[in-house]
């Protein structure tokens, strides 16, 4: 349970990644926010003495870069310079998105005196500054528009009485709407791996994955009778089959190793030469976007790293399906 909460509210990043892994497209993998926190954390003045635990992401609005009209859609990319002999430049592609987000952090204290409301409004206003000249997802953050002013950074220290710590979380819930924030539903593609072994012993984890990441339709024959001729036909009826209530989608979680650790400088050009470098792969779980209204407690919609170096797992950990069903 977290003390301690940070909020930047209404950040407004261009050109963000939408490319988030080899296999999905959209919202920035939460790695990337992940990746804001460790940052900020590092960067801290010596006179805040914080600590940065978990991460939250409430998204107000999201503008992908792609044409639009027709049933394919591609994104947006950039022209590179031709080549010397006038021909066209290879090109990676390059997916970008404009985004609208709210940043919750838990922050737990190191000697950081936060009972006074002065010091924790100053330390919210200059970390806030900080965060503007960040890079968040590999998008800009824009300064705000007009009307937006009135989106201040917030450090709330919640009340050890569960009554008044409750009236707090209600109060900042009301400051994210609408919005909605991407929680992990790893119960959900146990639960419908296990119903596919039902009724297919070779179902995999990846066939559960790929369903639940489609919308799936299905027909069936019934059995009609004319009003006027009173003749019997039979007439197919579809319907979108949904398994689970919610707004689920794929998202990657983290990165498993696929070979041995090696030893720095081990590798040729690794990227950094001075640390070990392993290969590894993305990670696939389900997602779900939640409406922070639903939300019990502010831990619902926090993201952690959970590694297990043993087994070469790298991965992002969030509690809401396990607190969700207690």
């Amino acid at each position: 349970m977290m003390n301690h909460l940070l909020l930047f509210p209404r950040l407004r990043i261009q050109n963000a990644n939408a490319i988030s892994s080899p296999m999905t497209w959209g919202f920035p993998a939460m790695s990337a926010f992940i990746g804001v926190q460790q940052v900020l954390e590092r960067n801290l003045p010596d006179d805040i003495k914080l600590v940065f635990n978990e991460i939250g992401v409430v998204c107000h609005y999201i503008e992908p870069q792609v044409t639009e009209g027709g049933f394919i859609k591609a994104f947006h990319l950039t022209r590179n310079p031709v080549g010397k002999d006038g021909s066209t430049a290879a090109i990676v592609e390059e997916g970008r998105v404009h985004l609208e987000v709210s940043l919750l952090i838990g922050v737990e204290s190191m000697g950081e005196e936060l009972g006074n409301p002065e010091r924790r409004s100053e330390i919210a206003n200059r970390l806030f500054e900080q965060v503007k000249g960040m890079r968040i997802a590999g998008g800009s953050v824009m300064p705000p528009l007009d009307g937006q002013a009135r989106y201040r950074p917030t450090l709330i220290s919640f009340d050890a009485n569960e009554e008044k710590r409750a009236k707090q979380w209600q109060r900042l819930k009301r400051r994210l709407l609408p919005g909605f924030a991407l929680v992990l539903r790893d119960d959900l593609l146990a639960a419908h791996t296990a119903t596919l072994q039902s009724q297919n012993e070779q179902a995999t984890p990846l066939d559960a994955w790929l369903d639940l990441s489609r919308l799936n339709h299905t027909c069936h024959i019934e059995q009609v009778k004319d009003e006027k001729g009173g003749v019997t036909k039979e007439t197919a009826r579809w319907a979108l089959r949904r398994p689970y209530k919610g707004w689920l989608v794929p998202i990657p979680i983290g990165y498993g190793a696929i070979s041995d650790l090696y030893q720095p400088g081990e590798v040729a050009n690794a990227r950094d030469p001075e640390v070990p470098f392993q290969f590894a792969e993305s990670l696939y779980s389900i997602g779900e976007w939640v409406s922070p209204h639903r939300f019990q407690t502010p831990d619902d919609l926090m993201w952690f790293v959970e590694n297990d170096l043993d087994r070469g797992i790298y991965r992002l950990q969030n509690h809401y399906a396990k607190t969700s069903q207690d």
